[in-house]
């Protein structure tokens, strides 16, 4: 069936959004205006959804508004009201459930959210709150649709949704599922950092080959409401046309703008507590509401000095009901610039701090706050990886750049996205630290629009490209490779357990539909009784192919493991059986490991990471 739409998700951890356009030639893409609550009676239409649940007592769902596709009192409110209104309460309020999804030390799909909340029996699972806002958006656009006097069915679509390049490939599939659940249908997955360059390609149409030039290493710098993540694009030439690829991924850091707003709000505490004023816990929400609000207006507005601030009291007098304070430009550009955005050199890596023996359990945000300094890192890290690749190692080599014992790759142009970006002294102290790393090699910054819809009008894009098959495309595959332990063959020694090998299966940057073999390789396989598996990935080691050892698995990064039992006839009940290695990666990026008899036409599956046997 022809598709008549092609749509776009950003399903972000602070803020989602929705792009779409018909398939008919010409047609422009459109941000859907999303319809949430705005206050205990009201709802409204806006651009971006913030990615909040709040649990309703009792009391609040019998007097909550419908939305028009609710026919039943509805259990929880999502977007603006769940934001604001959740602050107060936030024993009911379920954030950052995009982060708890990638936490390796929970199960995303058990109820543990709101946090440490005392509704036992209220809880919600991170994989539940995505398909709650998934469902939400879809019902959203087809209200919007129907609205607006369009055609409604979307069993057609072209749909593409977007997950940082950083997730591992549990959460890549959990994402998936939850948007077949929420109503979507099939989808296809692409890094943000990739969409919010498809958003500035489309926005330059054909000038965008008079910004970028064959050499070109462009820095996607995507710093959200919750997280930061960094993405590198290569630019190069075949057959006299322009190509790009992405060649680093960064790590999924719990770092960005409600980090800021928390350290104000933490710095004018300090200032009204010297004062006598003790905040209880809804008065300091509303301080670190107001002072997002002041950071945005005095970054808005470079002439201004100061924004007041007023709390409400506890007291019964006109006088104690008001608590007022001060945001000046002097503190925030001390906590904001100075701090987060620290000028530091580039062979100052992140500081972690030691640890407690015990820490209270929870999302693993990073210990050192300064942005600039991860920015660094990832520069290292990416020269690492490029180099370990012979292709891209001489392809890059007028990038890479040595001091000291640090070598890292100068992006030569970087494209700001998320919404800190708004503000431009933000944006001009990164440029300026980047600036820096480069060591006075050229830097120049692409200039995109709609910094937080950005994601989701190049989802948009990406989905009409797919439904043509025309356009230009940003070649990636998998940001990481990927191994399966293999334990070495040796003789029993007592007290001494064999030494863990890895074995490469999926080189980074395989793609879609495409598969390895391992036809030269021969492996024994336990069937009819429990064992063990175990999966790692690397960021940085992208000159390994498929069938490459690594001969300590303790250089990579363990994504996850699982215990079951492969089916086996009579004959093979606890017997190891000899098999060849086949990976494959689906259409959605899901990747599975077959194991085939050597001797017969018996195979198992493994879908990686997550689902155990077929």
């Amino acid at each position: 069936m022809y598709a008549d739409y092609a749509i776009g998700i950003d399903l972000g951890t602070s803020n989602s959004a929705l792009s779409i356009t018909s398939l008919a030639e010409g047609d422009q893409i459109e941000s859907v205006e999303i319809l949430q609550q705005i206050s205990p009676q009201g709802y409204e239409s806006y651009q971006t959804l913030p990615s909040f649940l709040y649990l309703f007592t009792p009391q609040e769902q019998q007097q909550a508004p419908r939305l028009p596709w609710q026919q039943e009192e509805p259990q929880w409110s999502i977007g603006r009201y769940a934001h604001e209104h959740g602050a107060k309460t936030t024993d009911r309020l379920v954030c950052s459930a995009k982060s708890w999804l990638c936490h390796s030390g929970i199960d995303p799909q058990q109820p543990l959210l709101p946090w440490q909340s005392a509704l036992k029996d209220r809880l919600v699972s991170p994989f539940a709150a995505q398909v709650a806002y998934l469902r939400h958006l879809h019902q959203a656009l087809l209200h919007h649709l129907a609205k607006t006097g369009r055609k409604t069915d979307l069993s057609a679509a072209s749909i593409t949704l977007t997950v940082p390049a950083s997730f591992d490939e549990i959460a890549r599939i959990l994402t998936a599922d939850a948007a077949q659940l929420a109503g979507w249908g099939e989808v296809t997955l692409l890094e943000e950092q990739q969409a919010a360059f498809y958003a500035w390609l489309d926005r330059h149409q054909d000038s965008w080959r008079d910004q970028v030039q064959c050499g070109d290493l462009i820095l996607v710098c995507d710093v959200g409401g919750g997280t930061a993540d960094f993405s590198l694009i290569a630019v190069a030439e075949k057959d006299g046309e322009l190509t790009l690829e992405r060649v680093s991924v960064g790590k999924h850091l719990l770092l960005g703008g409600d980090n800021m707003d928390l350290a104000l709000a933490y710095a004018l505490k300090a200032q009204l507590e010297a004062a006598g004023h003790k905040l209880d816990n809804q008065q300091f929400a509303s301080l670190v509401h107001g002072s997002r609000l002041g950071k945005e207006a005095l970054f808005a507005d470079p002439q201004r000095q100061d924004y007041p601030l007023s709390l409400t009291g506890r007291g019964a007098s006109l006088m104690a009901r008001t608590i007022t304070t001060t945001l000046t430009r002097a503190l925030l550009e001390q906590v904001i610039l100075d701090g987060f955005l620290a000028h530091t050199s580039i062979e100052q890596p992140p500081q972690n701090s030691p640890q407690m023996g015990l820490q209270e359990f929870g999302l693993p945000y990073v210990q050192d706050p300064v942005l600039t300094r991860h920015l660094g890192e990832f520069l290292v890290n990416s020269a690492t990886n490029a180099s370990a690749n012979p292709l891209w190692a001489q392809r890059l080599d007028a990038q890479f750049y040595s001091s000291g014992n640090r070598r890292w790759l100068r992006p030569t142009a970087v494209l700001f996205n998320g919404g800190i970006f708004k503000a431009a002294p933000i944006r001009q102290r990164i440029f300026d630290v980047l600036h820096q790393f480069n060591a006075g090699a050229p830097l120049r910054q692409l200039h995109g629009e709609q910094l937080d819809l950005a994601v989701a009008h190049g989802a948009a894009v990406h989905a009409r490209q797919l439904a043509r098959g025309e356009g230009i495309r940003i070649k990636a595959g998998t940001a990481r490779s990927y191994y399966i332990g293999i334990e070495s063959s040796m003789p029993a020694i007592p007290g001494f357990c064999p030494p863990l090998k890895a074995l490469c299966v999926i080189p980074q940057g395989m793609e879609e539909g495409s598969e390895a073999t391992l036809p030269d390789q021969e492996f024994g396989l336990m069937t009819g009784q429990s064992v063990h598996f175990r999966f790692f990935s690397s960021t940085t080691r992208s000159g390994d192919t498929t069938g490459d050892w690594v001969e300590d698995a303790s250089v990579l990064e363990e994504t996850s493991s699982l215990c079951l039992t492969l089916p086996a006839n009579d004959s093979q009940q606890g017997q190891m059986i000899p098999v060849q290695l086949r990976a494959h990666i689906n259409a959605l990026g899901i990747l599975e490991l077959w194991m085939q008899h050597s001797h017969s036409e018996q195979r198992w599956k493994i879908e990686f990471n997550v689902r155990g046997t077929s």
